[in-house]
């Protein structure tokens, strides 16, 4: 029964939420499908309101949304429905991918796989790239670590351990967020696929039509795009596929993994710290931090050179803003360091 209750609250709030996107959206077509979403939802709150009728559940006169509900449809009205697709998806917002340009064939990257860190799917398309900037994050902040230090007190084994300290303390931070985030995201997603799965095995003819609304939405035509729903719905694999992309702007076979964010994080956080402490680790380290210096210098010219390839910017001026940036950062900390050692040595 608590299922069957759940089942009709939340389709009740979705129908609330339909409405509000349906309010503030500024392309009629857009309009038009969210306004028949909620009334496709309202149909199906009626299916678990009758079943709980039967079950002697007595429903209130008038649904009232739950706080997070209203919060997230004023949102909506502030922000705008795109800037907010995570959180709808995760309120069970259907038709989503209407905004991420999807063809109806719905093989398009997925709408809440788009909230990608710098460090996270390391083994997904963006690998490359993450793994750039997930090496630039560690060799700028351990860098700009050992440079505060040796402000502050200018001895190589200190230096030295505060750079062990940081890489480890920086790289096990990273993987600890990646493997938070990417856990929690999955946990959402695999609660929005079940959900689907389950209203697809109740009344697959009403998801059927809300197929069928979506990709009237989005250009086809009335009869093609019922033609369409009704041939991916025959098979309920093919079916919950279609209908995580479509509707929930999800790819059931890209929800990603939270130690493989995790572990990819940490390899790429340690192996740019690691790249100021080499010289420390060489006979004579006494003149490790100019070393220290120039090697990150250059790993910085490296790293903005690579990220060039991403932004279409000219290589030299991104490999040079890069230096510039990461010496900025080193600069600024060496400098507090050397106030607050100097400070307390006067004390």
């Amino acid at each position: 029964m608590s299922n069957d209750l759940d089942s009709w609250h939340e389709e009740q709030q979705s129908a609330f939420l339909y409405r509000a996107i349906a309010d503030c959206e500024p392309a009629p077509e857009l309009r038009t499908l969210f306004m028949k979403l909620a009334d496709a939802a309202e149909h199906q709150a009626h299916h678990w309101q009758k079943l709980l009728t039967d079950k002697g559940v007595q429903l209130p006169a008038q649904f009232q949304p739950a706080w997070r509900a209203r919060l997230v449809a004023r949102l909506v009205k502030l922000l705008g429905p795109q800037r907010l697709l995570p959180i709808l998806a995760a309120m069970k917002v259907r038709g989503l991918s209407v905004y991420t340009g999807a063809t109806a064939t719905g093989h398009d990257a997925p709408v809440a796989g788009r909230q990608e860190s710098r460090h996270r799917h390391l083994a997904g398309g963006g690998s490359f790239r993450a793994s750039v900037f997930g090496v630039n994050d560690g060799l700028v902040s351990n860098a700009s670590l050992m440079l505060g230090v040796a402000g502050a007190a200018f001895d190589s084994h200190v230096i030295l351990l505060a750079g062990v300290a940081g890489l480890l303390a920086g790289a096990a931070s990273m993987a600890a967020g990646e493997y938070v985030s990417m856990r929690s995201q999955r946990e959402m997603f695999e609660y929005q696929i079940g959900l689907e799965r389950d209203e697809l095995a109740a009344y697959p003819e009403e998801e059927a039509e809300e197929l069928t609304l979506i990709y009237e939405a989005r250009g086809v035509a009335p009869t093609e795009a019922r033609r369409l729903a009704d041939t991916i719905t025959r098979d309920p694999a093919r079916a919950l596929d279609t209908l995580a992309r479509e509707e929930l702007g999800l790819n059931p076979q890209e929800l990603g993994s939270a130690w493989g964010a995790a572990i990819s994080s940490f390899i790429a956080f340690a192996l740019g710290a690691l790249i100021p402490l080499i010289p420390f680790f060489w006979p004579r380290p006494q003149h490790g931090i100019y070393w220290s210096i120039g090697l990150t210098a250059v790993a910085l010219f490296v790293t903005g050179a690579t990220v060039s390839l991403f932004t279409g910017r000219g290589l030299l001026w991104s490999a040079l803003r890069m230096v510039l940036i990461g010496l900025i950062a080193a600069g600024a900390t060496f400098l507090v360091g050397h106030l607050f050692g100097v400070a307390l040595g006067s004390a």
